[in-house]
């Protein structure tokens, strides 16, 4: 009797493997399963969302042009006003696309990321001399903080340039009038954390997981009103995770931001190299 039962055991054995491997496989294709709706509906949103993004600078420049059309042409100051009106439109429209493929190249490696020696304090002046005027309409004061000591990074200078660009290009934006954007370093012993302050408005923190998801915007109607793509801190995300860093965010609403990131200090015997997004 007791060899019978062990050869039924045996003989039951096999049959269990089978049905473990089959219920790991099924589970296995449930998650991918799961996966690919979740790429589908985020397919069907961001979608969705370049075709809304399209249309609103896209209306505005065809409504302006129509209402020359119409016989607005005529009046000097009005032809004038409407066409200005026109031209920012297409801009937008332009500052959309161009976007929307940096984010496309970044994502699908098409961009390469060239890594090199280069001065961040420096590439943060740069940076920064295209917004004088903006600041300046809005008595906003941009600072960079001069660290005691020359800090030289190992990265890529236009993508590192870009985020600071968009980073400064966000607080301005929320910023309010007479109001200060500042940019300091803390240098660590491998690494350097770059800090961009505003004392804006702020975000609330219900909204701080999603402001660097594509076109997430906290507040859809005054965003519009202040310009931009939707898509600048999406693309300072993936610039960043190119250099296997992040962005990280610091917010009170009523007192403004705080985007930091972190970057390797250059070592003397690195050279310029390339590495995909």
């Amino acid at each position: 009797l007791g060899e019978f039962a062990i050869k039924k055991t045996n003989h039951l054995n096999p049959l269990k493997k089978i049905n473990e491997e089959i219920h790991t496989f099924a589970a296995l294709k449930q998650k991918e399963i799961d996966e690919l709706k979740k790429l589908e509906t985020f397919r069907k949103e961001f979608v969705a969302d370049v075709s809304h993004e399209l249309k609103t600078p896209i209306f505005a420049a065809q409504g302006f042009v129509h209402t020359l059309l119409d016989g607005a042409v005529n009046d000097k100051n009005v032809r004038t006003k409407f066409l200005k009106k026109a031209a920012k439109s297409l801009d937008g429209l332009d500052a959309l696309v161009q976007d929307l493929l940096t984010l496309s190249q970044i994502e699908t490696g098409d961009i390469k990321m060239k890594f090199e020696n280069i001065d961040l304090y420096n590439l943060c002046l740069e940076a920064i001399d295209q917004f004088e005027q903006r600041a300046k309409a809005k008595g906003i004061e941009i600072q960079v903080a001069k660290p005691e000591k020359m800090i030289i990074v190992h990265a890529d200078w236009l993508r590192i340039t870009q985020v600071i660009t968009n980073l400064v290009s966000n607080a301005l934006k929320y910023s309010n009038e007479n109001g200060q954007v500042t940019i300091r370093f803390e240098v660590g012993k491998k690494s350097v954390t770059t800090f961009v302050t505003d004392n804006g408005e702020g975000i609330p923190k219900a909204h701080l997981d999603r402001i660097f998801e594509r076109f997430y915007r906290v507040d859809k109607s005054r965003s519009r009103e202040r310009g931009g793509t939707g898509l600048g801190l999406a693309i300072v995300k993936h610039i960043l995770e190119g250099h296997k860093s992040k962005a990280e965010v610091q917010s009170v609403p009523g007192h403004g931001s705080t985007f930091s990131f972190k970057l390797p200090l250059a070592k003397l015997d690195s050279r310029s190299t390339e590495s995909s997004a």
